[in-house]
């Protein structure tokens, strides 16, 4: 009997920590880089529109059907922080997910970052400290790991082994595809014990982007589903969990889609839920992947370009990781934070000058009126930053120098003998 074939459903959960309007005479007087009224305000309202109604449905839907509905979450750092400051009843409704045993929590980089292009030290100590953080609140040790924005290449494959995890997620691009279907287990080209899913992008853009238009149902659903993975092991929908509610709203019909389409899987007996970690161990890897250039989740060609396609975010983004060994020198604790939150892949986001096929999306979620509005908003804040680590840097520099010259022992002249 051929094995059942599988779905793996898993949602990306993010916030960005939005900065505040930083104009040039801010620059060495003020040092408060954020806008904590934008960040709390949109928090709050993605969390009574998405968060919040999501989990509960997804929560009865475990219920309802006793464990055979199973899904995946990564939740950034970066949105964790803001729901325990801004909704932590958002934070009880993931715990109460994570005590059905039947959601996996995956692992990434704290602060969303592109770590993984610029600075190894810097990406080892954010995957280390998002996994502590989801053991701290969750009570899991993630195993299957998600790059910031599915970001992938053999090299990145190898960095992610070596910190112990066998599964990875990233894009099934076509142009790395070829003829090849991302409804398989494939493994790394370099590392072959390291597994991937690839996302089928088709499917899970009906979903995430052209719901509105589709208006599909869940039987039909599952019809696409069935003809797109024919012959094939594994379907992968990987989506951000702000489709649901925040892109694709309400009354679209989303929620009642989502709500249907557990039903539609189970009646129809084609396919089985199953997270990533069980995914890899009931289907085997059909081949290897050769990615020498990294691939993303992000518009039609797949690539890097979104982040890092203009001299803008090619000069912040260098900017930014020169600073990386003068830190860790300092280290010090606060500017370690901002330097964390000056990483997030948005800021960067913010500065794409693509206004093509894409263009929409990306003024979507651009709060700036341009791409040098953003440009010129972040290096002014990157500027105050590199004047708060010199004076640190300086001062140590200082306290050396003063700790040194007190182990001279001064010396001290003998006392005249008495006559």
């Amino acid at each position: 009997m051929a094995t059942q074939k599988s779905i793996c459903l898993y949602f990306q959960v993010h916030q960005p920590t939005r900065l505040r309007l930083y104009r040039f005479f801010d620059i060495g007087k003020d040092s408060h880089y954020y806008d904590d009224f934008a960040n709390r305000t949109i928090l709050r309202r993605v969390a009574q529109k998405c968060y919040l109604p999501m989990n509960q449905l997804m929560l009865d839907l475990i219920k309802q059907y006793k464990g055979k509905f199973k899904i995946a979450y990564s939740i950034s750092g970066s949105a964790l922080d803001q729901f325990q400051r801004f909704a932590p009843e958002v934070i009880d409704s993931f715990r109460a997910l994570a005590a059905t045993g039947k959601v996996e929590f995956l692992a990434e980089t704290y602060y969303h970052s592109l770590a993984s292009l610029a600075s190894e030290s810097e990406f080892r100590h954010q995957v280390g400290k998002h996994a502590a953080k989801i053991e701290e609140l969750f009570g899991v040790k993630p195993v299957t790991f998600r790059n910031t924005e599915l970001i992938y290449s053999n090299g990145i494959g190898e960095m992610v082994y070596d910190l112990g995890y066998k599964t990875m997620l990233t894009e099934g691009a076509r142009h790395i595809m070829g003829w090849k279907s991302p409804n398989y287990v494939y493994c790394d080209e370099t590392q072959p014990k390291l597994k991937l899913l690839l996302r089928n992008y088709n499917l899970s853009d009906d979903i995430a982007f052209r719901f509105a238009a589709n208006k599909v149902t869940a039987d039909q659903y599952v019809d696409w589903m069935k003809e797109n993975a024919k012959e094939d092991d594994i379907v992968n929908l990987f989506m951000d969990y702000e489709t649901f509610g925040e892109h694709q709203a309400a009354d679209t019909g989303i929620f009642e889609f989502m709500k249907a389409l557990p039903a539609a899987v189970l009646a129809d007996k084609t396919f089985a839920f199953v997270t990533p970690a069980e995914a890899v161990k009931k289907h085997q890897a059909v081949s290897d992947l050769a990615v020498e250039d990294p691939i993303s989740w992000a518009d039609e060609e797949r690539d890097l370009t979104a982040w890092l396609g203009n001299e803008l975010q090619s000069e912040a983004f260098k900017k930014v990781y020169a600073m990386t060994e003068k830190l860790s020198i300092v280290n010090d604790e606060e500017l370690w934070e901002d330097f964390g939150h000056l990483q997030e892949s948005d800021h960067f986001y913010y500065m794409c000058t693509k206004f093509f096929s894409d263009g929409e999306v990306h003024k979507y979620f651009n709060p700036y009126d341009t791409p040098y509005e953003a440009f010129i908003n972040y290096m002014n804040v990157i500027s105050d930053f590199q004047i708060r680590l010199d004076e640190k840097r300086a001062a140590l520099d200082v306290k050396e120098t003063a700790v040194e010259e007190l182990k001279v022992k001064p010396v001290r002249k003998k006392a005249a003998k008495k006559k």
